[in-house]
């Protein structure tokens, strides 16, 4: 996926979750929009690196997002909405192969009993066997692992469930870990941080949920799934 033009700043401070105040390398003091719900341990801090982009949309409160922090020599993509788009480009492109051989994809569509929207249905014309896949960005640096969640997430552990279910409805289910970090550390998931998530991970593993843990590839221009599956440490 190509980045739109990143411009450079420093963090003034994040706040309210989804607000950061930015000084950029003009001079210019920003507010930028910052699409991560998460307590974004280990990916930003005062003054440190930061890029946003810069949207001139009139129905826009804030022209700026912010997509980029670097923290020591390790880039995150902060903007947890872009997991899901490069996820949609690695299967179409067939870079996750696990993914592979089905007729059909589409983004964002309802599921389930609880009127959820899982991220990716994949299907094939001459089946009723669907594959839902629900996709999480991995930024957490717990220093000799990376990690997810970074706080507690009652919905993550909704979505986990919610993929058992379609499993015993005789479909096939598949939690993608998506890391947009360039720290190449292994990967687990942080129990100390939502032992409920952890407890429901490994019941619906056992029930037969998949697991895939791809890395992300980031630089200034764009941002793109590689390699093979991680796996889980742990």
């Amino acid at each position: 996926m190509k980045f739109e033009e990143l411009i450079h700043g420093k963090l003034i401070k994040r706040y309210k979750r989804f607000l950061a105040d930015i000084i950029l390398d003009n001079g210019e003091e920003i507010t930028a929009h910052v699409p991560n719900s998460g307590a974004m341990t280990s990916c930003i801090e005062d003054n440190c690196d930061v890029w946003v982009t810069h949207h001139d949309n009139p129905k826009r409160k804030l022209k700026y997002t912010l997509e980029l922090t670097k923290m020591g020599e390790n880039l995150i993509c902060t903007n947890t909405g872009v997991a899901n788009k490069i996820a949609i480009e690695a299967i179409e492109n067939g870079t996750i192969k696990e993914l592979q051989g089905y007729d059909n994809l589409k983004p964002e569509q309802k599921y389930g009993n609880q009127n959820s929207r899982i991220d990716i249905l994949l299907w094939n014309n001459d089946s009723d066997k669907k594959c839902f896949v629900e996709i999480k960005s991995v930024s957490l640096n717990l220093g000799d692992t990376l990690a997810f969640p970074d706080a507690k997430t009652t919905r993550g552990q909704k979505h986990l469930e919610e993929l058992r279910d379609m499993v015993q409805e005789g479909h096939r289910a598949v939690m993608l870990y998506v890391i947009q970090r360039t720290d190449n550390l292994p990967f687990r998931i942080a129990h100390e941080i939502d032992k409920r998530y952890n407890e429901i991970f490994q019941e619906v593993i056992s029930s037969g949920v998949e697991v895939l843990v791809y890395q992300s590839d980031i630089n200034f221009e764009e941002i793109n799934i590689k390699g093979e599956n991680k796996k889980l440490k742990g």
